[in-house]
């Protein structure tokens, strides 16, 4: 059984690694051609790049000269920084004030990032190209106006429930009552078997919970008990 087990694993690991070489081989072609000439590239596709066929970088460095490589870095690594940090800035907030003030306008705010998540790109691609162009958006600042609009559904929505979620995290309060008065404090020790202790603990991604913890004197045992919701 053990036998079986492992010759069809080694099967299976066999066939699997065949695969990934068929994936992986147009990479490697591609990058074995990029040290050949221009001419080498269509006559002889497969071979190793030697001889004459070899230029070593001269492709990437002509490359990287015509195609402004350098400039477009730095422009898409500007835009990048900036359009994650306005994001995070302004949803964030956004998300604070629909989380913490409820009326009619913060839930169709709400409403309106949620529906921008279900509609697909490409319903509003051509409009949103062309109202950026309208808007004379098509520079690195324009592209941080607009991924700025293309991506507060989803990141109002996440900072909604995390703003949710933190906002019942808060300290435990203690209520101790007593047979004469009510102690909003720390339990008296040593407890008395007249005393019931009540506190509110607070549970993860809930609303607060009360909790009752009785102590009678007929038993040693310390009961809990929390109320229906």
């Amino acid at each position: 059984m053990n036998a079986r087990k492992a010759k069809h694993g080694g099967v299976l690991t066999f066939v699997f690694s065949l695969i990934s070489l068929i994936y992986v081989f147009p990479i490697v072609l591609v990058l074995i051609n990029s040290f050949k000439k221009k001419a080498y590239i269509s006559r002889k596709p497969f071979a190793i790049p030697s001889g004459k066929m070899y230029v070593g970088l001269e492709n990437y460095v002509n490359g990287i000269k015509k195609t402004g490589f350098i400039d477009a870095f730095w422009t898409s690594l500007f835009i990048t920084v900036l359009s994650v940090a306005v994001i995070i800035i302004c949803t964030s907030m956004c998300a604070w004030y629909i989380s913490r003030v409820k009326n009619k306008f913060t839930t169709a705010l709400y409403f309106l990032c949620l529906f921008s998540m279900i509609v697909p790109f490409q319903m509003v691609m051509f409009t949103l190209s062309k109202l950026a162009d309208m808007m004379h958006l098509g520079n690195p600042l324009g592209i941080v106006v607009v991924y700025l609009g293309f991506g507060a559904g989803l990141s109002v929505f996440m900072f909604c429930g995390f703003v949710k979620r933190k906002s019942f995290r808060r300290p435990h309060v203690y209520a101790w009552r007593t047979s004469s008065e009510t102690m909003l404090a720390a339990p008296p020790s040593p407890c008395r078997a007249s005393d019931t202790a009540m506190y509110f603990s607070t549970l993860p991604q809930s609303e607060p919970v009360p909790t009752t913890a009785s102590v009678s004197s007929s038993s040693s045992s310390t009961v809990y008990s929390a109320p229906p919701s």
